[in-house]
């Protein structure tokens, strides 16, 4: 009654076991000498010049946007093309998908272009 259950009744003890031996292991075994340079917060031996807590530029924000947005274009759409020509059954439905979601892109391509996310200068 449960022989298909131990497939995954093993993963999820070899991930729980790797969750409570691999902390313990790295903290039981780790090198606890400190100095001052391994006490400072900057990773590259340079001085803060600021604090943490700084504003960033919405260009900044932009690009991650554009970066989104052309990814999920390509994730959604190749897919649909395959699927657009396995089910032409649907393919009125399939249309009426597409549309909405290049609706949605543009909405999102108008808002980028408003915010000055593609002029480089």
């Amino acid at each position: 009654m449960l022989r298909p259950y131990v497939p995954i009744i093993l993963v999820v003890l070899f991930v729980l076991a790797n969750a409570v031996l691999l902390p313990a292991l790295s903290h039981f075994l780790s090198n606890t000498r400190t100095n001052p340079a391994k006490e400072t917060p900057y990773e590259s031996g340079m001085p803060v010049l600021g604090t943490g807590h700084e504003r960033f530029s919405v260009k900044f924000y932009m690009v991650a946007m554009l970066f989104i947005i052309f990814d999920i274009e390509t994730v959604f759409m190749i897919p649909w093309a395959v699927a657009f020509r396995q089910l032409q059954e649907l393919a009125g439905l399939l249309i009426i998908e597409m549309v909405v979601f290049i609706v949605i892109l543009a909405v999102g391509y108008v808002y980028i272009w408003k915010r000055g996310a593609l002029q480089w200068d």
